[in-house]
């Protein structure tokens, strides 16, 4: 069925000349003189993608638009302006139009951004229909459908049906807690808690009351009684993430807990018994792992009841284009910048990255890109890439001037590569001690900590250092 594309324009001769480009392509197109004869025609039947002139009598542009993106909030609408008017059509994007064209037109360029238009009702489309399969649908949508992480997907599926402990390995950044939680919400506890805890965020000294709660005066600040995470996941699943840096002397309890399904706060005496659902995640090796006694083998083989393996992005460069064009999405809703899409230069860069820090780099390196860009994702707007296979070229582009960026967003921006370097430094310094480099740095641990995982910088690449 082809495409209807309804075209809004106070001149006849523009009407006529649209209709004929656009069903010569094969649309199926409806025109409008005026604005309010838009809004007619869109409550008579929703368009794909509509053409609306700014400037027209009765009703122009700027005042239709609200109103048509209430009647048809899903279908792209496309401003068409004199050159003069730039500025106004840049206001309407931010009401919700899609994308401008100046007149006179360009017809390729009317061509390029219909068809750009049309796809992304279909990507709109296509993310309702997986939401409406479920969680597994969904979760191709979010990590991508490329055979492996299908793969991935369709075991997690499985496994969830089942009450088994589970094992998510893979690098820093792929996805395990989106496959944790996906576990959780195809299993019979999805009415009950989910509770994520990150292991390498807590001190050594304060994992076990953290994860086991203690009784009121098992220390000297313990004023009052507190649950752990075990209890507080009772009924549900807990996910352990990086339990590669629980503490040996508490993987012994840990154990011990998943033994006998039941917990003893600090300080206490009684049991507390616990049925809680484990998924362990870890960027480790954990063969590596016990044969450097770093961590217990019975432990090791208690959690790997079910093993999942997340591939990292480089090994799966057919979910790049779809992830970036998702980020894309999802940042220019959350900042409400009309950006229309990446290029293909950028893409090639994209394509041709390593992502050592896998999807969560490429989220963060979309979001900046989009925050920088006034209209579309060109290479001046992507990092310096080090990674073999990416042609040197200069850093991002400076932020644009006027209203678009706040002081803040360009410091952070700026500061961002002179912050991962120090981290660096500070860790090599430490030799991989956390809470040493976090003295070091002036920070506390969990800032650090968070610092590192979203710069994909862990702490054993420097231990021994």
């Amino acid at each position: 069925m082809a495409a209807r594309i309804l075209v809004v324009d106070d001149e006849s001769e523009i009407r006529e000349v649209l209709t004929e480009v656009l069903e010569g392509a094969g649309f199926e197109v409806i025109a409008a003189g005026d604005g309010a004869a838009a809004l007619e025609q869109a409550r008579a039947g929703q368009p794909s993608v509509i053409l609306l002139d700014l400037t027209m009598p009765r009703m122009g542009g700027m005042a239709a638009l609200p109103e048509i993106k209430r009647l048809a909030p899903e279908t792209p609408v496309i401003i068409c302006t004199a050159h003069t008017d730039i500025h106004t059509a840049v206001q309407a994007m931010r009401l919700g139009a899609y994308d401008y064209l100046t007149k006179p037109f360009d017809m390729d360029m009317l061509m390029l951004a219909v068809k750009r238009a049309l796809e992304r009702g279909e990507l709109r489309a296509r993310i309702a229909e997986l939401k409406s399969q479920g969680e597994g649908a969904s979760l191709v949508e979010r990590m991508g459908s490329s055979p492996a992480i299908r793969a991935v997907i369709q075991q997690a599926a499985q496994v969830a049906r089942s009450n088994y402990t589970v094992l998510v390995q893979g690098e820093t950044g792929p996805g395990k807690e989106l496959i944790a939680r996906a576990i959780h919400a195809q299993s019979e506890r999805r009415e009950k808690p989910f509770v994520a805890v990150d292991c390498g965020a807590i001190p050594e000294t304060l994992v076990e009351s953290e994860l086991f709660g203690y009784e009121k005066g098992a220390f000297t600040s313990a004023q009052r009684r507190k649950d752990g995470q075990f209890q507080l996941a009772h009924g549900g699943t807990l996910l352990l993430d990086e339990i590669g840096n629980v503490p040996v002397g508490t993987q012994a309890k840990l154990l011990r807990a998943l033994e006998e399904r039941q917990v003893t706060p600090l300080g206490g005496t009684r049991p507390v018994a616990v049925d809680v659902r484990i998924i362990a995640a870890t960027n480790l090796n954990f063969e590596e792992e016990v044969r450097g006694g770093r961590f217990r083998a019975d432990l090791f083989y208690r959690l790997n009841e079910f093993a999942l393996s997340l591939p990292p992005l480089r090994s799966r460069r057919d979910d790049i284009a779809h992830l970036a064009q998702r980020f894309l999405a999802e940042a220019c809703m959350e900042l409400r910048r009309p950006v229309r899409g990446i290029s293909d230069e950028a893409m090639q860069l994209l394509m041709r990255h390593e992502w050592p820090g896998n999807v969560r780099e490429l989220k963060n390196v979309i979001r900046k890109a989009a925050l920088l860009a006034s209209d579309l994702i060109t290479p001046e707007f992507l990092p310096a890439f080090e990674a073999a296979g990416a042609s040197a070229r200069p850093a991002a582009a400076a932020p644009p001037a006027g209203d678009d960026l706040s002081l803040r967003e360009v410091a952070e921006l700026a500061t961002a590569d002179a912050e991962r370097r120090s981290i660096r430094q500070a860790l090599e310094a430490a030799k991989g001690n956390k809470s040493q480099a976090a003295r070091l740095l002036r920070t506390d641990y969990s800032t650090l900590h968070a610092k590192m995982k979203r710069y994909g910088i862990g702490a054993r690449d420097f231990q021994g250092s």
